[in-house]
């Protein structure tokens, strides 16, 4: 299997499964609790780590209590965290998370008080024996020199990108990776909402070297291979039961890595990616994958 470097964040998600959202003001008691690991790269790699490839994460993290939490579950996994920057102060990013069982739906409140992770600490990662490299897309400024470092150092390294959010400076990452992933929310704070195909092809004037594509939950997910024109949508998987969406994105996003890295085209790639996606909202968590679960098995 292959070995993948995830740069991006890693969380404590407090999660309490409610029976519907309350009201301004209100009290109720919850259905059930639980303190998990999260954050969008470390669930990404938490799935390609159930999928069987050899793992690592490099973020932030303060020495507090609920990094200490974090890392225990990446021990469990097998996800290498030696290239985490470390704080003596500061807080580590925690999301309190409400899921209603009435909907399936979750709203995360996102408490981050530590710095980015910077080129300065990326310089200082061997890059040797990686077979793919994923980025979030925070911190534009610092990622753009990140991504250029990989391009001298490891010319040739598969990177992907995720766009979760319209943040300041993003679009200048475009022309760096040779997959980038865009989130519905993202597509809705740049106008295009009820138009991924447009907004597809829009960033294919400026990442032409890149594979493009983009999820809507329920809808499924459009993508635009490089120097095509033709905009493929791939239907979600319909589920009888929403269980947990939390991390569904970041499944979808290891499963399309997963699926590249084992030769798939991009269409297949992405169906593979909607179909485990899919699963995993019938599900808590991640642990219900295996390897047999990896593209091509």
């Amino acid at each position: 299997m292959a070995g993948i470097l995830a740069i991006g964040v890693a969380t404590l998600d407090i999660v309490c499964l409610l029976e519907g959202y309350p009201a301004e003001d209100a009290k109720l008691r919850a259905l059930s609790s639980r303190r998990v690991r999260g954050g969008n790269a470390a669930n990404t790699l938490a799935v390609l780590a159930r999928l069987g490839h050899r793992t690592r994460w490099a973020g932030t993290l303060a020495r507090d209590a609920a990094a200490a939490e974090i890392v225990a579950d990446f021990a469990r996994l097998g996800i290498a965290h030696d290239d985490a920057r470390w704080f003596d102060a500061g807080v580590t990013p925690t999301s309190y998370v409400w899921q209603s069982r009435a909907t399936g739906s979750r709203t995360i409140v996102h408490d981050r008080r530590l710095d980015e992770y910077d080129h300065a600490a990326f310089a200082a990662i061997d890059l040797a024996g990686l077979d793919w490299l994923h980025f979030e897309g925070r911190a534009p400024e610092e990622t753009r020199r990140m991504i250029a470092s990989v391009r001298q150092r490891r010319p040739g390294l598969p990177i992907s990108l995720e766009v979760e959010k319209l943040r300041p400076g993003i679009e200048s990452l475009f022309d760096g990776p040779d997959l980038i992933c865009f989130a519905h929310d993202y597509a809705a704070q740049a106008g295009y909402a009820e138009r991924p195909d447009e907004l597809l092809r829009d960033v294919a004037t400026r990442a032409p070297g890149a594979d493009l594509v983009c999820t809507r939950g329920e809808h499924g997910a459009w993508s635009l291979r490089h120097g095509e024109d033709a905009v493929v949508h791939t239907p979600a998987l319909a589920i009888e039961r929403i269980v947990d969406t939390l991390g569904a994105g970041d499944t979808f996003n290891a499963a399309l890595i997963d699926a590249r890295l084992a030769g798939l085209g991009l269409a297949e790639a992405v169906e593979r990616a909607c179909r485990l996606a899919g699963r995993k909202c019938a599900h808590e968590g991640f642990d219900f994958l295996t390897v047999r679960d990896a593209a091509g098995s």
